[in-house]
């Protein structure tokens, strides 16, 4: 089967995504009805619901069962504690600098001066939860339940408990892990074939989102969107540059090569939950890290590690502040840094949630609300940018954790050649 001329499905994603940005914004000039009922309502959103969901279809499966696996191929559990120490202080760590570098942009370039926001700018924010709300609920009473709703850091719990239950039965639960490794593989070769949608899933999500947004969202609000794209990818190529370089000594330009692939899957989606199959594979098959550290650092990055989207509340919050003329003071930063580094534990890794935890963030310097309302017009393509910036630094946390712990192969790392694993179109 071939697609656009090419073998390879890297290229076809990105050919896929350069065709669907410029037929999206022709299509956004049109004036036609039947474009926007038949083309973007009909064939592009039919076509881009189907690739994500299918994506989704495997997120709990993978997640349960290859966390499972990672558990029971620890013979010491205390090496999980040390795993999940270490992985919950990265992402922490990565969040509260992403947020940083945000508010030093934002504050240096000032895109809010000379913006006057109206009263029309409304944006009715949903509650966040509550720190004790969002701690009391990792632990799931049905987890059943909590896969049906795909409440990751429940399934995570309880695949970890059952992992650690399955270690303390030792020889009398040989049967269960068995099962447990032989679906794990079923669930990638489902993951394989499901991949040969990408292509086409890829062309209808990004198609559908520039016909939607057009030049006319995106012009007024240039200097903002710029300034968390600069933001975004200072952090991406220069914070986790530096963190991999100094913490691990690899090198950097084939980390960048070939997380590259997480990054199409990841604009394409902007939801992180949907990536994890991706994510997963390309850390472990590509990256060469041992299945028992990124089948947890994978999914946990997934739900708690939202650098992208703290950058987008950092740069917002200053831009809200400089267009209303509300001075912002040294206090009022770090609530800033440390609300939005709180923030991201919890939140699910999915499509514009990072509206919602921006408004807490506001509310908590005391700044109105409803100036969400003028960015909210382009959040959609900046999330797709900001979820690419999220996958990476679970990669980059999965490359330091694996190492430091001895499960991580230098050499697959190394390896820049076509893998077994790269799927032919």
């Amino acid at each position: 089967m071939t697609m656009f001329g090419t073998n390879n499905l890297t290229r076809n994603i990105v050919v896929a995504m350069i065709l669907g940005a410029i037929i999206g914004l022709l299509l956004a000039e049109s004036s036609a009805g039947w474009v926007n009922s038949f083309l973007i309502e009909g064939i592009l959103t039919t076509g881009g619901d189907i690739f994500i969901r299918s994506l989704k279809m495997l997120v709990v499966p993978l997640v349960f069962l290859s966390l499972i696996e990672g558990v029971t191929s620890l013979s010491d559990l205390s090496q999980l504690g040390r795993v999940g120490g270490k992985t919950f202080g990265l992402y922490l760590c990565t969040t509260a600098i992403a947020i940083s570098l945000a508010l030093l942009c934002a504050s240096l370039i000032q895109p809010g001066m000379g913006i006057e926001l109206t009263s029309d700018a409304n944006f009715q924010a949903k509650e966040a939860p509550s720190l004790a709300s969002v701690i009391t609920n990792i632990v799931p009473s049905n987890p059943i339940k909590a896969m049906v709703e795909g409440n990751m850091l429940q399934v995570i719990m309880f695949a970890i408990l059952l992992g650690l239950g399955i270690n303390l039965a030792g020889p009398k639960a040989a049967q269960v892990q068995s099962f447990v490794n032989q679906a794990n593989v079923v669930i990638m070769n489902v993951l394989t074939m499901l991949m040969l949608l990408a292509p086409f899933g890829v062309f209808c999500l990004v198609t559908k989102i520039f016909a939607t947004l057009g030049f006319s969202a995106i012009l007024p609000l240039l200097k903002y969107f710029l300034v968390v794209v600069a933001a975004l990818l200072l952090h991406m190529l220069g914070s986790y540059g530096i963190l991999l370089k100094v913490l691990t000594r690899l090198p950097l330009r084939v980390f960048y090569k070939k997380v590259r692939e997480i990054w199409l899957f990841a604009f394409s989606t902007a939801s992180s939950n949907a990536t994890i199959p991706v994510t997963m594979n390309i850390v472990e098959n590509r990256l060469g890290v041992h299945n028992k550290v990124a089948s947890f650092t994978v999914p946990l990055g997934a739900t708690i590690n939202m650098d992208g989207t703290a950058i987008m509340q950092g740069v917002a919050t200053v831009f809200i502040a400089q267009a209303y003329n509300i001075p912002m003071t040294i206090t009022d930063f770090l609530t800033v840094i440390a609300t939005a580094t709180l923030a991201s534990i919890g939140t699910a890794g999915v499509p514009g949630v990072g509206l919602i935890t921006l408004a807490m963030v506001l509310n908590q310097v005391g700044l109105p609300v409803e100036g969400i309302g003028l960015i909210i017009g382009i959040d959609r393509l900046l999330d797709m940018m900001r979820t690419a910036v999220n996958v990476t630094g679970d990669a980059l946390v999965s490359c330091v954790v694996g190492k430091s712990e001895g499960a991580f192969s230098e050499s697959i790392f190394r390896d820049e050649s076509t893998p077994k694993t790269e799927i032919n179109i």
